[in-house]
């Protein structure tokens, strides 16, 4: 076991998922369920499938996916299904909230949720080992960067003029977007339940001789098919609702291809979390592997205000804003090496 490499490898996904959204800007003449979808394609069936393959030994995958226990599949599926729900209702979180406010919000309940329910859920007691308070204390670090990162979310709504908000975020809308970012939090962390739920697909994995770094790779496989379904049901209804249907044969062939290329870009880069995740989470103490979910999350968060910097998301804000936001970063990423005090 190695927490250090662990972290960094959650860390090298963690700037992927904080960027996946960055793509989206270069998209041209496309309404948002169109090009959604299209990255879901990239992120939700082409990557999982595609990563599983190589990462498991050669001519096995089919067969890991078959002797997989059947109940096992049908709760990654079940539970990827949900966080669907959570997926696209992060994607509405970012339009309305802009990437920095929008994944802070939304990704500190996935945090809480998506670290806490499970051990509960498994009758663990949390407050009965080192490990178990040591998470409780990390996670609880982890809320309050993410409360600090909040407040200044709300400073940086009052100081700013409508336009000026609208500029940094085109469709900002504070009271809509943090609604939606409740729901998208709660339900994000169903992709977590969905990985713990396929730890029997993970052991014939290993059974099979995948490396360690990889055991996680199969299960994707079900958890995103559950979310892919969600997004084309919810998209392709959108795409009847407002004629967007017609998006994919009305631009250019250059437009089309521009298109294609960043949103299948940011489906990767999407992906890439839950690559590095479940490599990073398996170099972890077994005892508090949980936490991972809780690091990326937090990292999540930290490299998307990050972000927020770059795209000028806070220009206009003030001094006192900005060491707010910064401070939040700072324990947000502190909260990441409760780990290592094992």
């Amino acid at each position: 076991m190695n927490p250090l490499l662990g972290i960094a490898l959650i860390a090298i996904g963690s700037i992927g998922a904080a960027s996946f959204y960055v793509p989206f800007k270069r998209v041209k003449q496309w309404s948002w369920e169109s090009y959604w979808i299209v990255q879901g394609v990239a992120a939700w069936l082409i990557a999982p499938w595609l990563f599983a393959y190589f990462t498991v030994p050669s001519g096995t995958l089919m067969d890991i996916l078959s002797d997989a226990p059947t109940t096992a599949k049908w709760l990654a599926i079940m539970f990827g299904a949900l966080w669907g729900v959570g997926g696209l209702t992060f994607g509405l979180t970012l339009r309305y909230l802009g990437v920095a406010l929008g994944q802070s919000v939304a990704l500190g309940l996935t945090a809480a949720f998506g670290t806490l329910i499970p051990p509960m859920v498994a009758g663990e007691n949390l407050f009965s080992s080192k490990a178990g308070i040591l998470t409780v204390v990390g996670v609880a670090i982890a809320l309050a960067g993410i409360a600090i990162i909040g407040y200044a979310g709300v400073l940086k709504d009052k100081q700013l003029s409508e336009e000026e908000r609208r500029k940094a975020v085109k469709e900002f809308a504070l009271k809509k977007g943090l609604l939606i970012a409740f729901l998208a939090g709660i339900m994000s962390a169903s992709f977590n339940y969905g990985l713990e739920a396929g730890q029997p697909i993970n052991e014939v994995a290993r059974q099979y001789g995948t490396n360690k770094l990889f055991l996680s790779n199969p299960t994707m496989i079900f958890v995103l098919i559950g979310g892919f379904f969600t997004n084309v049901v919810y998209c392709v209804y959108l795409n009847i609702k407002n004629n967007s249907y017609k998006d994919y044969l009305s631009v250019s062939a250059p437009v089309f291809f521009n298109n294609i290329l960043f949103t299948f870009l940011a489906g990767f880069l999407w992906f890439m979390q839950f690559f590095f995740f479940g490599m990073g989470k398996s170099q972890l103490p077994p005892e508090m592997s949980i936490f991972g979910w809780s690091i990326l999350m937090s990292l999540n968060i930290s490299f998307s205000n990050i972000w927020g910097l770059i795209l000028k998301e806070w220009k206009g804000t003030g001094r006192k804003t900005m060491v707010i936001l910064i401070i939040g970063i700072i324990i947000l990423i502190l909260s990441t090496f409760v780990v290592n005090l094992k």
